[in-house]
């Protein structure tokens, strides 16, 4: 019995699948001399940060007092030079629908430029990621040490990951800092969008399923459990972007507490000090030192 010929659908389907209007909207078209955003290099990038935050517990945890002005310059220096290439591969990006990108000098320049600006932020970034160490330190009685916060605790790899993101969004790169949360939200099932705005002292109880949107506004001393922030649904029948540039998520004012499985919808205010229980599906605005509970059924 001969064997079976599969070359003829074989060839249909690459004939199909390079018909340009199967991939319309699919389709990146590279063009010569520009980069391509690295999810390896973007990794290294956060591996790299991470190691100079948090000396010792990341990267190399061999140094010491009198070894870590040179294992951070090590870092710093490889540091500024991924996030040249990659910023660089986000600038094209960003440009793709605009016209040609002249990487050679324009974007290079730039990314260059945002890179060292970004370094510049990396003590203040620290200084930040501390307080909500120590918030998620206070905040859990089973914690024995910040070391195991630093180590163990995926809300300071999340946040970790946004602190870095958001600088960069701040600094208006295209499309890497969503890459960098999108690797938390893998990595641990925290999802914070980089454009949020989220203040000191900032922690999450277990995380899994957390969803904090593009235009939350959290204020300092805030603690979420698993909690969700969503938008209401909007028709897209009268336009196909309704939502861009729209403020549509919550703001949580200062030392608020969210329980698990609160879903708190649309751009509402959540009071100073106020306390929302758990599986609460909240669409007013709650005032300062509220507490919101799920009311017990009446026995017949």
């Amino acid at each position: 019995m001969s064997p079976i010929d599969y070359t003829h659908i074989l060839t249909k389907a690459v004939d199909e699948l390079s018909d340009s209007q199967s991939y319309r909207g699919l389709f990146h078209q590279h063009r010569e001399g520009e980069p391509l955003p690295s999810g390896k290099s973007l990794e290294r990038i956060v591996e790299l940060s991470r190691a100079i935050l948090f000396p010792g517990y990341f990267g190399n945890s061999t140094i010491n007092s009198q070894t870590i002005n040179y294992h951070i310059g090590v870092n710093i220096e490889e540091l500024f030079s991924l996030l040249i290439e990659q910023i660089q591969a986000g600038l094209c990006f960003g440009v793709e629908n605009s016209g040609q990108c002249d990487c050679q000098s324009p974007c290079r320049a730039t990314a260059t430029q945002l890179a060292a600006e970004f370094i510049s932020r990396l003590p203040e970034i620290r200084r930040i990621l501390a307080t909500d160490v120590e918030a998620a330190y206070y905040g859990d009685p089973a914690a024995t040490c910040f070391g195991e916060i630093i180590c163990c605790y995926p809300v300071i790899r999340a946040v970790t990951n946004y602190r870095i993101a958001h600088e960069l969004h701040r600094l208006n790169v295209p499309l890497i800092p969503r890459i960098i949360t999108e690797m938390a939200h893998s990595e641990t099932g925290i999802d914070i969008h980089p454009g949020a705005q989220i203040g000191h002292h900032f922690t999450i109880d277990h995380g899994t399923g957390v969803v904090i949107g593009a235009t939350c506004i959290i204020g300092n001393h805030v603690k979420l459990y698993q909690v969700s922030h969503w938008v209401p649904r909007v028709s897209l029948a009268t336009n196909r972007e309704p939502h861009q540039g729209i403020p549509r998520h919550p703001i949580l004012e200062d030392n608020v507490i969210v329980y698990s499985n609160a879903t708190i919808l649309g751009r509402i205010t959540i009071g100073e000090g106020a306390t929302i229980g758990g599986n609460i599906w909240v669409t007013e605005s709650v005032p300062a030192d509220a507490r919101i509970v799920q009311r017990k059924s009446k026995e017949n």
